[in-house]
């Protein structure tokens, strides 16, 4: 893998977060779609939340704040890092997950500034990936033990992730 090509991802996903936040009518952002599901701004604070979340489990890797293990990944982690997406099924966030970072429904100018939070913190944590050690992992809730690497490979499969996810809430409100 690639830290540099996982980091130009990143960046395009970001920026495409970014773009599409001067798209999205105002009036809609916090709009519910009718078949239910998150409205744009729940993804935007679930993504953004669970992107800082990912970044201080994959410094905690970088800087050893983690017990070695030989514990690693799953099956479900190994497929999606292999893939390098999520597969077509739909999933669910892990009740973990949900309880400590509940998605809420957010305002744009929050958005665009996790968005920002989000850039700083990947800029800071890439520098710190190659002399990381793979033994230092952290536990995902529901991929297993990642280390520093595959958290940052994670980071830029769940961004890609909910970005087809804003298609569906424009189709699902046009």
């Amino acid at each position: 893998m690639s830290i540099a090509k996982e980091r130009r991802a990143i960046d395009a996903a970001l920026d495409e977060y970014r773009r599409q936040l001067d798209v999205i009518p105002d009036e809609l952002f916090d709009v519910t779609p009718p078949n239910g599901g998150w409205s744009f701004a729940e993804v935007y604070s679930h993504i953004m939340q669970a992107t800082l979340g990912s970044s201080i489990a994959l410094e905690r890797c970088t800087h050893g704040n983690c017990e070695p293990t030989k514990k690693g990944i799953n099956w479900e982690g190994r497929i999606l890092l292999l893939l390098g997406k999520f597969p077509p099924v739909k999933t669910t966030v892990p009740n973990t997950v949900s309880d400590k970072m509940a998605a809420s429904k957010i305002s744009k100018e929050d958005a665009k500034n996790l968005i920002i939070k989000c850039r700083k913190r990947v800029e800071t944590t890439m520098p710190l990936i190659a002399t990381s050690s793979p033994a230092n992992k952290y536990k995902h809730p529901r991929l297993g033990m990642l280390n520093a690497k595959q958290w940052f490979k994670f980071i830029r499969i769940h961004l890609q992730h909910h970005l087809k996810q804003l298609d569906r809430i424009k189709r699902n409100l046009a």
